[in-house]
């Protein structure tokens, strides 16, 4: 399931988009427009600079803003940011331990395959594209 730090950040980078004007946005105008506690906004933001998807700065004019142009974000990548891998099943999330399992499993082929799915239609979206 995808919380609503994933979503909230998702809300945060299409509204940086938004209002990209090349200046930075204050996080309160942020939270306002998307009816979000600042507070909440602030450890989400925290993470996306940490995980290089903003940059923030401090004091008069300070905020936040897109590191990248905005066609160049993922949601997959977004999501994975703030929620962790994507994968379906725990024996396909990166660096699981070999399933002793995997050989024989009659459902493997089934996770893959939607493991696949989940993450080529996430990383297949584009921010842009929900503009």
């Amino acid at each position: 399931m995808i919380t609503t730090r994933g979503r909230y950040a998702i809300r945060v980078m299409l509204d940086l988009t938004k209002h990209n004007n090349g200046c930075y946005i204050p996080l309160k105008d942020i939270a306002a427009r998307q009816n979000i506690s600042k507070k909440y906004l602030e450890i989400i933001v925290k993470d996306m600079v940490s995980g290089g998807l903003l940059v923030g700065a401090s004091g008069k004019g300070g905020g936040y803003k897109l590191v990248r142009n905005p066609e160049e974000y993922t949601i997959g990548e977004i999501i994975e940011l703030m929620e962790g891998s994507l994968a379906t099943v725990a024996c396909l999330a990166d660096n699981a331990i070999p399933c002793p399992r995997s050989s024989t499993c009659e459902t493997l082929p089934l996770w893959e395959e939607y493991d696949k799915m989940t993450h080529n239609f996430f990383y297949g979206k584009r921010l842009t594209d929900l503009l």
